[in-house]
Formats: structure tokens, sequence, C-alpha cells
């Protein structure tokens, strides 16, 4: 397990990260800015010697360091020594001026002697010479931080604490819609789906509360569907069923006799719960995909003229003229024949059935970029705009009491939309109202799809 994996929030985790960058930052820093000042100490240590050599030259010296040895060189007579034996002579230089350098190891600082204002000689005053690979530069590094360490590391904790502070208030500014949306899924496992994030960031977490009040909304939205559906099918098989049980009691009250007339209202009812059993089935099938589909070409001019002929049986139509113009030149389509029958019987049904006497029902098709839009227009009192995004749900209708009385279950455009879909094709409606409406659909073309 990652370690930051056990760290209770967001905030914890991003503080420590943040703290953790700070602190490798932090001791990198120090790491170069001790090599880069690794001789500040050594430029006092020469700053020193050369104290020293102005003090021997003013013969103020009461005491050297242990590894340091002056040498005195005047311009006439013997020179002296003291401190400890380096066994290394000083450059020799005339110029009376002040003198630093490295020679065989040794560092020496070589400063004029003046006495009255006049120049006597030399005074060298020299001791080791620090390495110079990198051993010694690290060292030098090391020595520089040990002797600055603390400064280091008071530098480090405040740095430290701004951080975990600006973390604490950064991560809660950016946690609280995460922290919303832990809150709002726990009421939506209740069955709340009213829940909405407002968030004006526009970063990941801020596409995150878009992505969730979508998905809210879409649930909301299924939760709806789910008891309209319910509802709708609740009211669907009660009509049918109460209309059995009615009679049925009244042939056992003896009411009513068990004639034929009884009998076929009877039959008529018991087939309509049948068909809507039928097509619930049928309806989910489709939309779990269990349903195959066998496709063939088909000629959609023939196809439209038996489903024209078929409606014009079921519905009595000789008040509303059913004209097929699909063209004889048309391509044909690759698809399910039967499922293709099947919304072009619910599509023309709807349309006849409201359509008023006197009006036209018209089929027609034509190709567009290698599929083919299938129309079924008429000319009724139109749908309006409100009601066409919903028109292919389950159980919804736009006039629920006459669609009752016309015997519609309120499934055949759902089950329109998913035959549909199913040949990846799409379904739509297009309306005006007083004008009429136009149901769409596409396929795709055959002749293309071989090509393919």
């Amino acid at each position: 397990m990652r370690p930051l994996a056990r760290l209770p929030s967001i905030r914890a985790k991003l503080g420590s990260t943040i703290v953790f960058a700070v602190a490798v930052t932090l001791i990198l820093v120090f790491l170069f800015l001790g090599y880069a000042l690794r001789n500040s100490p050594r430029d006092s240590e020469v700053l020193a010697l050369l104290a020293t050599a102005r003090h021997a030259a003013e013969g103020k010296v009461e005491r050297l360091p242990e590894d340091t040895q002056v040498i005195v060189a005047p311009l006439f007579g013997e020179g002296t020594t003291s401190g400890v034996d380096l066994g290394v002579d000083p450059p020799a230089f005339e110029d009376q001026q002040a003198h630093w350098g490295i020679t065989q190891g040794v560092e020496y600082v070589v400063v004029p002697q003046i006495v009255d204002g006049q120049y006597r000689g030399t005074i060298a005053v020299m001791r080791p010479a620090a390495g110079q690979g990198f051993g010694a530069r690290l060292s030098a590094t090391v020595g520089f931080l040990r002797t600055f360490w603390w400064q280091f590391l008071a530098a480090g904790a405040v740095a430290a604490g701004v951080a975990l502070i600006l973390a604490r208030l950064l991560a809660k500014g950016m946690t609280q819609p995460l922290r919303d949306m832990a809150a709002a899924a726990k009421r939506m496992t209740t069955g709340d789906y009213t829940q909405r994030i407002a968030t004006p960031s526009r970063d990941e977490v801020g596409q995150l509360a878009e992505a969730f009040n979508k998905m809210s909304g879409e649930l909301e939205s299924v939760e709806l569907l789910r008891r309209d559906l319910v509802a709708n099918v609740s009211h669907e098989l009660k009509t049918p069923i109460s209309a059995l049980r009615a009679h049925l009691e009244n042939l056992l009250d003896g009411v009513e006799d068990p004639d034929p007339e009884t009998l076929q209202v009877m039959l008529q009812q018991s087939d309509r719960l049948g068909r809507l059993v039928d097509q619930l089935l049928e309806l989910s099938r489709l939309e779990s995909g269990d349903l195959p589909l066998e496709p063939e070409d088909v000629e959609l001019g023939p196809l439209v003229q038996q489903v024209v002929s078929e409606v014009g049986v079921a519905r009595a139509a000789g008040e509303v003229d059913v004209r097929n113009d699909v063209s004889a030149e048309l391509p044909p389509v690759r698809a399910d024949r039967e499922r293709v029958h099947q919304v072009l019987f619910n599509l023309l049904d709807n349309a006849v059935r409201f359509t008023p006497s006197g009006g036209r029902v018209t089929v027609t098709a034509a190709p567009e970029n290698g599929r083919c839009i299938v129309t079924v227009s008429d000319t009724g009192p139109g749908i309006e705009p409100e009601h066409l995004p919903r028109l292919f749900d389950r159980f919804y209708r736009v006039d629920p009491a006459r669609s009752r009385e016309g015997g519609g279950t309120g499934i055949g455009l759902a089950i329109a939309r998913s035959v549909i879909e199913a040949h990846g094709g799409h379904i739509w409606a297009e309306s005006d109202l007083g004008e009429g409406s136009a149901f769409r659909f596409d396929l795709p073309v055959a002749h293309d799809r071989r090509r393919e």
C-alpha cells in the first residue's frame, strides 16, 4: 500500500506531499548553497592568517596557532623562524605589497615589515593548505553546513510551516466540491436524485462536479420514467383485467348470459392484455439486445405498399388518403424486413389514427450519404413542440384519453425507436401545429454496406 493511501483525507495527503516536496527542495538548496559557499570559512581563515602576519610585523604576536609557522626575512642580517617547521620556504617578494597563495601544499601570507616608515623586509606566515580534491570539497561543504546548521534548520521549519498552512487553505477550497459530492451521493442512496453540486471551479474537480450533476439529472429522469412506467403498466393492465373481471362476475351472478357478443368482448379484452404483455416483452428484448436481427436487402417500395394495404384494412382508413410515394428506383436497404415492417406499420397506424377525415398520409424515401431517409408525414393537427422530445418514450401519449379509446398502448413508438437504433439508425419527429407532423428514420443502403 502506498504511504499516502493511509492518510484519511485529501487535505492530509496534499499537505504531506507539499511538506515533503519543500523539505527535499530545501535539503537540495542547502547542499548546493553549502557547496557554493564552502570556501567562506576558508576566506575567514585567510583573513585570520593575514591578521597574524600583520601582528607579527608589528611585533604583537603573543601566541601562534599550533599549525602555523612565522618566518621573518629582514633586508639585512639573518632571518628568524617560529612555530612549527613546515619545511617549505615562502616565495620572496620585494614590491612591498601583501601576498597570499599556496605553494608545495602550504598556504602562505607574505606582508612587508615597515618600521618608522622604512621597509625592513618581509614577514611570512604559513600553515598547511586544505586539500583540493573532491574529498576536500565535500569536507569543506560539510564543515560549512555544520557551522550554519541551525540557520538552515530554522529556515526549513519556517518554510515547511508556511507550505503546510497554504496547502491546507488551498486543499479546503479544492476538496469542498468532493465533500459535497460525497454527501450528495449518500443522500442519493436513499432515492433522492435531486442533488446538485455548485462550484465555480473549471479544473478537473469542476469537471467532475459537472459530470456528477449530469449523472444525478439522468438518474432523476430514469427514476421518473421508472415511476411513470410502473404507473402506466399498472393502468394499462388494470383496464382489460377489470373489464374481464366485471364480465365474469356478471356471468357468475346471472346478470349476463354467455352469448357470443359477451364472449367476444371478453376475448377482445384478453387479446388487448396479451398484446400489451407481448409488446413489453419485445421492447425489453430489443433494448437489451436479446432480439437478433436478420438483415437482408429490402426493397422499400413494395414493403411500404404492403403496409399501406394492411393499415387500410386494420383502420378502415377510407376517409384518409394514404399514399406510397417511394420511388421504384430507390436502392434497397440492408435491414431486417419484419422489423422495418413493424416500424412502418406503427408510424402509419398512428398517422391514420390522428389524421382527420379528408386528410392525407404520405410515405416518401430518399438516399442521403449512404443511408436512406424514410418519412411518414400527415396533415393532422400537429404536435406541440414540448411533446416532441418524449414521443418515443414508453407509454407517453400526447392525448392519453384519445389513444386509449383507439386501442393504443403507448409502446409502438418506443419499439420503433429500439428497432431503428438496433439497425444503427436514428428516428425523430418534426411537426408544425395546424399543418401536420412528419416522422423520419434512416437505414443503411444495401450497396454501400456491401462495399464496406
